[in-house]
């Protein structure tokens, strides 16, 4: 993704980790929803949480926390789950809140190249707003390709009955 944000201004999403700000490009949100029960998916990649049902799909989610280098923490009933349109598949992001948009004016986005260690380029861009500092997410970067092709082979050995139907929520319908 070329610099989200960066030359057109574009809204994002402001969402919240550990009191951080950060900002996904609104054009990739297809919604945000409550957290549901997520069920484990055995050999998917570290940074997957698990799957949920999304309106009879089968739909990673991916631990937000983990990506950046926080506490993974139990799931709680004040979580957000983002559904976003991905490079490959829809996913679900895990955080703690969405607050709501914000409208970023071109001259207030920077690069977050050095700024941010240990996000693996995850993080693209910083905006700067009143109560702080936006850090621009990059879903595109989210998972590396081998991180990719591990959950691909495990989205394709749960394929069946024991997803969706046993344990996991069906987020159109939230728990």
């Amino acid at each position: 993704m070329a610099d989200p944000g960066q030359s057109t201004g574009a809204p994002l999403l402001r969402f919240d980790l550990d009191g951080q700000a950060y900002g996904l490009p609104l054009a990739m949100v297809e919604r945000a929803v409550r957290a549901v029960a997520v069920t484990p998916l055995p050999g998917a990649p570290g940074l997957v949480r698990g799957v949920i049902n999304l309106q009879g799909q089968v739909v990673p989610v991916m631990d937000v926390r983990r990506r950046f280098g926080l506490d993974s923490r139990p799931l709680s009933l004040s979580d957000h789950m983002i559904v976003a349109r991905g490079p490959y598949r829809t996913v679900v992001l895990l955080v703690d809140s969405v607050v709501g948009t914000v409208a970023a004016a071109p001259l207030d986005w920077v690069s977050a190249q050095g700024l941010v260690p240990g996000t693996d380029d995850a993080i693209v861009g910083v905006v700067r707003l009143a109560d702080g500092l936006l850090l621009i997410h990059d879903l595109d970067r989210f998972l590396s390709a081998a991180e990719e092709e591990q959950l691909s082979a495990a989205l394709a050995s749960a394929k069946g009955p024991a997803i969706g139907e046993t344990g996991g929520a069906d987020a159109s319908h939230p728990a």
